[in-house]
């Protein structure tokens, strides 16, 4: 076996979990495309903790961490099993830095199952979440991303999935499919660097844009994994998917040692992001 692809997806609303749009067929082109990993490792926005670990147990729940997006999302199961084993190489091969072993605390929240449920439908490829550890700097988890390269030689596939731009207190329900100047600002200077220059990704805290594009670290950082990981393999990450939702947020996805079949036009329309107007966007956990 070669060395197995990565991905950074940008997974926006929940709502893509049921949706059949642009996004979601790049998704499911990846997943069409990428040769059978032995596991997935999702580094997702929505375990941010105060510690390093990963899944370890052999059933990972799904954890339904959203709210106001109604009953098919709020019930909605994707049961891949662990990979308990492939968690102890994950502890293994990051030494000396610290990854816990996580038996039964965690699962798979939304992060994870609202884009695997895409790429692999029938959720039958064991996956393990690592968390990201909020007490840290970017430079700490570049470096994490940059020691994780060694599991794309043994079949693991590894996948980030947030939003290079994430203000959900700034999302205005009228900009549905568009992005606001300095969101577009913001993401096509991440995309220059992802694309010609990983290993300069920490760069993009001094754009001047950056404290509106990311006011949170928590959905910016799985990107920093998969530059870690093109650093590690002297290679640039290829545009999968790009577009913007809520004018707030960035829908741009990339990869890693691949080549995936266009997903569908520009201008498509995709649907309402944010179903019940009711819940506040910043109370979603979207």
């Amino acid at each position: 076996m070669g060395i197995m692809p990565a991905a950074f997806l940008g997974h926006g609303s929940p709502v893509n979990t049921l949706e059949d749009n642009r996004y979601t067929r790049a998704w499911q082109a990846f997943g069409g495309v990428v040769p059978a990993p032995r596991a997935v490792l999702v580094v997702s926005a929505h375990w941010y903790a105060s510690v390093t670990a990963v899944t370890a147990m052999a059933k990972p729940r799904t954890i339904h961490d959203l709210f106001g997006f109604g009953h098919r999302l709020s019930t909605f199961q994707y049961p891949a099993p662990g990979a308990p084993d492939v968690a102890r190489e994950i502890r293994d091969v990051v030494k000396p830095r610290y990854v816990g072993l996580d038996d039964d605390a965690w699962g798979l929240d939304h992060g994870t199952w609202s884009v695997m449920t895409h790429v692999f439908p029938q959720a039958n490829v064991p996956i393990v979440q690592l968390s990201i550890n909020g007490t840290k700097d970017l430079a700490y988890h570049l470096d994490i991303g940059m020691r994780l390269a060694p599991l794309r030689e043994r079949g693991i596939l590894i996948i980030g999935s947030g939003n290079v731009v994430h203000a959900l207190g700034r999302v205005d329900p009228a900009q549905r499919d568009t992005g606001f100047d300095w969101a577009m600002r913001f993401d096509e200077a991440a995309r220059e660097i992802m694309t010609t220059r990983p290993a300069d990704v920490l760069s993009l805290q001094q754009h001047p844009d950056f404290a509106r594009a990311v006011p949170t670290p928590d959905h910016f950082i799985p990107l920093v994994y998969l530059a870690g990981l093109a650093q590690h393999g002297g290679t640039v990450a290829k545009i999968l998917v790009d577009g913007y939702a809520l004018g707030s947020l960035s829908m741009t996805s990339y990869t890693l040692d691949c080549e995936c079949p266009p997903s569908g036009r520009d201008d498509e329309p995709a649907a309402d992001p944010l179903p019940d107007r009711s819940v506040p966007p910043d109370q979603t956990n979207l």
